[in-house]
């Protein structure tokens, strides 16, 4: 958040730090490095794809609905609609993060999760907590609504952007002080998973028209586009997602 001072710094940001590898791109917990290419062509594929887009109405299965409300205005501040296209809340990555909880991703099934934990460690040597994704939210949401009461005594969806931007950045900075697990963590977790919903398959509830793929040119699920990496041109063709589906 201390990079992304408005729209469209914060959409520059996403395009110079999001990485994409194809075959990670079509998943739902990995992101890779937005190829040079591809960069070059993006500007031109969003001002092609920039009209209004709503996300389809969704209910939560796993999140309360004070949490969901805030997941909804955060990630809407994280990558907000612009006039090159339309935004992570209108991509519909509040409803990935959700269905993304009733995942062995979100319950760490797949992670080593036994002691000793040292926090204090460099972050080079891997997760230092014993809290898993589900953990990590339920205690992260809680904490924020707490800080942001504490500041403005209102949960976060009732602020401003501006106000909104304000704790974000505090929580990526590590001033917000959570009582039950580092601020630090909590926003790393939820910036990532932003970031992957809008740019994941849509057949996991996030980049919902593709719009996360129009944005850089990413030609999707399809078979063979090796034609086209070196050549520093758009993408011609319509992106397509594993159903087969195509803008």
């Amino acid at each position: 958040m201390s990079e992304q001072k408005n729209g469209h710094s914060r959409r520059d940001f996403l395009l110079r730090t999001i990485t994409l590898a194809p075959a990670m791109a079509v998943g739902s917990t990995a992101m890779g490095a937005l190829v040079v290419p591809m960069a070059a062509g993006a500007a031109g594929a969003a001002e092609q794809h920039s009209s209004p887009q709503q996300a389809r109405s969704y209910q939560p299965t796993w999140f309360t609905a004070e949490e969901f409300a805030f997941i909804t205005a955060a990630v809407a501040r994280l990558i907000p609609s612009d006039d090159r296209g339309p935004g992570a809340l209108e991509a519909g990555v509040p409803e990935f993060i959700d269905r993304q909880m009733n995942t062995p991703y979100a319950t760490g099934n797949n992670w080593y999760m036994q002691g000793p934990f040292n926090p204090d460690l460099p972050k080079e040597l891997g997760y230092q907590l014993p809290l898993v994704p589900q953990q990590i939210y339920r205690l992260g949401l809680a904490d924020a609504d707490g800080w942001s009461k504490k500041q403005h005594g209102k949960v976060f969806a009732e602020l401003t952007g501006e106000q909104q931007d304000a704790l974000l950045t505090a929580f990526e900075s590590g001033h917000a002080v959570f009582p039950q697990l580092p601020a630090k963590t909590f926003f790393s977790f939820l910036l990532q998973n932003t970031r992957e919903g809008y740019f994941s398959d849509p057949i996991h509830g996030g980049n919902q028209g593709m719009v996360g793929w129009k944005l850089i040119g990413f030609p999707g699920a399809r078979a063979d586009f090796m034609d086209w990496v070196e050549r520093g041109e758009r993408y011609p063709f319509p992106s397509v997602d594993i159903r087969g589906e195509r803008t």
